[in-house]
């Protein structure tokens, strides 16, 4: 069908529904495939019209098109079947099981069999997988925002759930304009010709009158349809309605590869009766598996029996964001003695926040430790290598502001732009040790903004200012790499980002234009206007996948908006914003939902779907008309420029516990994870259960000098902090100093070899020195409402109803000298194992075997699966060798030589595709996950006077931000920059007789847990190793037992 009957189609579907033939709409729908209605779709769902649902599915997909589709329509038959079930409707739910399900046996036959086995169930609920399933109406909705995802992924809906922007009554008004031409034609037209008919060209009857004058378009010769007893009309806009028209030029049209639209990223995975912590997340994929394989994963939706986020407290896509969980509360007030200009929080360290004045001076505070790690004023580095405006403009005056403070994406350095030429950037090594990196004479003028891309993957500062240029420049040697030009004004702001494998640049000027640029030197592709010209910042959700701006006109009228990138207009406007705004409103985005800004001396708080304020606050007041604010990346903390040349802090009660977890550490850090329990995946451990701060502890001294009770304390940074503060060790001998638990053991008491949280952060799984896995669950109640690991209450060891257990192989094994080792996939459904036998490979909800496969020799002393794809693993070997095997095929890929002794560790870092292993022989290697090359390698320092056991584990652990690596030897703990193993930070102990046993980051990345083989237990900041806590075994040992 070509172009021009599509889009007459639509105007037909705009008409109908104008109408009111809603059936007929929707057949029409259903029979074109052009337009999917979303609405439709979701009330037919809600109302369990199932055949009508698959009916109208049939019309865009079919079950065996993609894997999308087929998940689709498991979802809605699976829940058909449960709701036959749950009506004791035995005899319909067979029939949906024979006529609907039996399809998907031949993708996994085992789950078939589940499925199955619940109709011998007098009520379903009591497999323990559904033991959470709601009632019908919940279990629908829930249902609904899973099968919402799949579509909007499915590339068979692309460009289909959209209706374009057309006017109301478009057909209509086409239809006037052709009367309107045929009465031009004429030959003696009638002032007020009656139209009577389409069928037939229009014609006036003969008239000895005047020619009478053309009418205008506007001029309706035909109107409306008049139905009996017409619909009012309905709430809200209308399905089809009118939109703002699309900019001459798309924001994703100018980008070469069409599919750099924006279409949600999902990954695939299993059917099954557990639902998924995170759908994007899940393991199985829909394939026929090798008995010998685990089924496909990367990169594919999750088919699970029971819909996603079930259980009470999950979040729900598309319902109201919690104005309860917005970072509210002020902790901390930060005086700087002159006015903020701009802020940002370190990428990982949460309370780290850089702050620039407009005298120049910057600032870089620890809010958890209310330390002011320094400061520097504005001072021109090498002046003889400036331009001579620039020094006839320092002679005149040598003072500038502070227009932008960054940090590049990695932590390690960050820049600061000046209102006079300068760009600054500064090499961040931790512990206020700070270093001059670059220095750039950037722009004659104001430098106005400042960002951080890697266009060719390699680092680059792009920087804009008052000369109406856009440069970009290499970030380790400062070299001038591009030079966009075509503003008419001096550009405001930039905002750098990618689509797929396309890099580009967004930028805005003063007066209200937006262009964007491809980094080619040959212009810009994008050229349109800001709402109400105003002058704008633009950034991205932290997912990368939506688009905002927020500005304000000349006029003082403020706008923020989201945009449709794939038509370059404004999706939606957010409501709230001041009509007299004093200077630019600020904005910033978290958590992908929320959106905040600094306006009429408030800062203002949007659901980002939905377009009315969620919250107003004026953080106990003193806010400038139009504040500075900016979150962390979690969003928990939020900084807001006060009027008082200051910075307040806001927290939500996460937050809190972040900025308190080092000032109030007489009871421990409340997120302290289990120490001992290194994951050999290399993955951080979950959540705290080893020591949690307990609500009746005493009195604490706050910042201030005020005395508290715990439940009560405020950080407030006072203007005594001017220096940084020296910390006194805290020493926890006494059992009444923190909150532990011994965990329920009600199998063989064998000792522990292998401990690790899983992923989800809601239990332990542990491997015994028999060569059992023993797993221990916190459930979800009212006194645990999250269902996460925590002291307070105890875990259950769970088993299946079978009752078996998960075994390793240890047959001709000698367990004294085995090197027991495992690894969990991403989202827990499986673990891979060894003790010294053949690897295997478990169910983690039945415990059953799944596979076993390379029986010794050489043994398997570390495992670790591939972040993208969990068919592949790499496993260490007894031999010194890593071999990266496909589960699948049951094939060792490449064999991998560098170790001179066993392999201890392997860690993957997806963000920079390296696979780091590290050995008995103390030997660190970088190898590229792409080929498997070997890229670096660097033995570790041995402190001199130390004598290293030949057989010493070498353990290692990425952080969060998946560039730094922390590494574990019994002589010390370092942190390493992964992708060339440059040693950031060392400690070793200076007790000779003292070993490391092992380390792990916490949760947040904020610090070190470090155990010895005296059982105590050693608590460092991640950033500067620096010795905050130390826990006597005798505060959580038990005296008897």
């Amino acid at each position: 069908m070509s172009s021009l009957s599509r889009e007459l189609v639509f105007l037909i579907l705009q008409f109908l529904d104008e109408e009111k033939f809603k059936e007929t709409v929707h057949k029409l729908e259903k029979e074109s495939g052009f337009f999917f209605n979303m609405r439709y779709f979701e009330d037919a769902v809600g109302n369990g019209e199932w055949d009508e649902v698959e009916k109208y599915l049939s019309g865009f997909t079919k079950v065996d098109d993609n894997r999308y589709s087929m998940k689709i329509f498991f979802e809605i038959r699976k829940q058909k079947y449960l709701e036959a079930l749950d009506k004791r409707d035995h005899a319909k739910a067979v029939e949906i099981l024979a006529k609907d399900l039996k399809v998907f046996s031949t993708f996994n036959e085992d789950l078939f069999k589940e499925i199955t086995m619940l109709l011998t169930l007098q009520n379903f609920r009591e497999n323990e997988q559904l033991s959470k399933y709601g009632d019908t109406k919940s279990a629908r909705s829930i249902m609904l925002i899973e099968l919402k995802k799949l579509i909007e992924a499915n590339p068979l809906f692309r460009d289909k759930l959209q209706f374009p922007s057309l006017k109301n009554s478009r057909l209509r008004t086409l239809i006037n304009q052709s009367l309107n031409w045929q009465h031009q034609l004429c030959k003696n037209p009638k002032p007020n010709p009656d139209i009577k008919t389409l069928f037939l060209d229009h014609t006036c009857g003969q008239t000895n009158g005047a020619r009478a004058p053309s009418p205008v378009p506007t001029n309706h010769l035909m109107g409306p349809m008049h139905k009996v007893g017409g619909f009012p009309p309905m709430g809200g806009p209308p399905l089809y309605q009118h939109a703002p028209a699309p900019m001459p030029n798309s924001l994703a049209g100018w980008m070469a590869n069409p599919s750099s639209m924006p279409h949600q990223t999902l990954s695939m995975g299993p059917m099954g009766l557990t639902p998924p912590n995170n759908a994007a997340d899940s393991e199985h994929v829909l394939k026929r598996s090798r008995p010998s394989g685990i089924p496909e994963e990367a990169n594919n939706l999750p088919v699970n029996i029971m819909p996603s986020n079930i259980y009470p407290g999950q979040s729900r896509a598309h319902s109201m964001y919690s104005a309860d969980d917005l970072p509210k509360t002020v902790v901390a007030n930060l005086n700087l003695g002159s006015a903020v200009k701009s802020m940002d929080f370190h990428p990982s360290q949460l309370t780290l926040l850089l702050v620039g004045t407009n005298i120049g001076e910057f600032f870089l505070w620890d809010l958890s430790s209310g330390e002011r790690i320094t400061s520097k004023k504005f001072q021109v580095w090498e002046l003889g290598a400036c331009t001579m405006i620039l020094q006839a403009s320092l002679a005149n005056e040598y003072t500038a502001s502070v227009n932008r403070v960054l940090w590049s994406p990695d932590g390690r350095l960050f820049g600061v732009a000046y209102s006079k030429h300068i760009v600054q950037l500064y090499a961040y090594f931790g512990d206020g040790d700070l270093r001059n990196h670059l220095e750039i004479d950037a722009h004659i003028g104001s430098v106005n903004d400042l960002a951080f891309s890697h266009p060719k993957q390699q680092l680059s500062v792009i920087t804009c200012g008052e000369d109406k240029i856009i440069k970009v420049w290499d970030a380790a040697t400062g070299a001038k790499q591009y030079t966009f030009e075509g503003h008419e004004a001096p550009v405001y702001s930039v905002c750098p980002h990618h689509k797929e494998h396309i890099q580009f640049i967004f930028s805005t000027d003063v007066d209200g234009k937006i262009k964007a640029w491809l980094y080619d030197n040959m212009g810009s592709r994008v050229d349109y206007d800001a709402p109400g010209h105003s002058c704008t910042t633009m950034a991205y959700s932290s997912d990368g996948t939506r688009l905002f701006s927020c500005g304000t006109s000349k006029d003082g009228e403020s706008y923020i908006v989201e945009w449709n990138e794939s038509e370059g207009a404004v999706r939606r406007t957010y409501i709230g914003l001041g009509k007299r705004s004093v200077g630019v409103v600020q904005f910033d985005t978290a958590k992908n939902r929320i959106l905040a800004a600094g306006d009429e001396f408030n800062i203002k708080f949007w659901d980002m779907d939905h377009v009315n304020i969620l919250s107003i606050i004026d953080a106990d007041g003193g806010l400038p008309a139009s504040p500075c604010i900016r979150f962390n990346r979690e969003g928990t903390l939020l900084a807001v420029s006060t009027s008082d040349n200051g910075t307040k802090i806001l927290a939500n009660a996460e937050g809190m516990r972040q900025v308190r977890s080092i000032e109030n550490r007489a009871g421990a850090a409340s997120k302290a994870p289990m120490v001992g329990t290194y994951g050999a995946s290399g993955s951080a451990a979950g959540t705290s259960v080893g020591a949690d701060r307990s609500s009746s502890l005493g009195p604490v001294i706050t910042l201030n000098g005020e005395s508290r009770n715990l439940p009560d304390a405020k950080c407030r940074i006072s203007d005594e902090l001017v220096k940084p503060k020296s910390w006194k060790l805290t020493e926890i001998n006494e059992q009444s100093q923190l909150r532990s638990l011994r965990l329920p053991d009600s199998l063989l008491s064998v000792r522990i070899i292998r401990l690790i949280y899983t992923n989800s952060g809601g239990a332990i799984l542990a491997l015994a020195y028999n060569a059992v896995h023993k797993l221990w669950k916190w459930q979800r109640n009212e006194r645990n409402t999250t269902g996460k690991a925590t002291s307070a209450v105890p875990p259950q060891l769970w088993q299946p109803s079978s009752g078996i257990l998960m075994t390793n192989d240890i047959s001709e094994t000698n367990l004294e000298e085995a090197v027991p080792c495992f690894a969990l996939s991403k989202n827990d459904s499986y673990v891979m194992s060894a003790s010294g036998g053949k690897i295997s490979l478990f169910n983690m909800m039945t415990f059953k075997t799944m596979t076993t496969f390379m029986p010794p020799p050489p043994a398997a002393t570390v495992l670790a699966f591939h972040p993208q794809d969990n068919n592949i693993i790499a496993i260490g070997m007894e031999d010194s060798s890593i071999q990266i095997y496909n589960v699948r095929v049951d094939e060792v890929k490449t064999k991998l030589k560098g170790h001179q002794k066993r392999v201890t560790g392997l860690a993957f870092s997806n963000a920079l595709e390296v696979l780091v292993s590290s050995g008995a022989d103390a030997q660190l290697c970088v190898w590229s996950v792409d080929g498997w090359e070997k890229k670096a390698s660097k033995y570790l320092q041995i402190p001199s006077g130390r004598s290293s056991n030949p057989l010493a584990q070498t353990r290692i652990q990425f952080h969060q931000d998946q560039t730094h690596v922390l590494v574990v030897h019994e002589t010390q703990i370092a942190v390493y920059e992964a992708s060339k193993l440059e040693c950031i930070k060392q400690w070793f102990s200076r007790d000779s007789g003292l070993s490391i046993t092992d380390a792990t980051y916490s949760c947040d990345g904020q610090t070190i847990y470090t155990s010895f083989d005296d059982g105590s237990v050693s608590i460092f900041t991640a950033v500067g190793l620096k010795l905050r806590c130390r826990i006597s075994p005798t505060a959580y040992m038990p005296t008897t037992r």
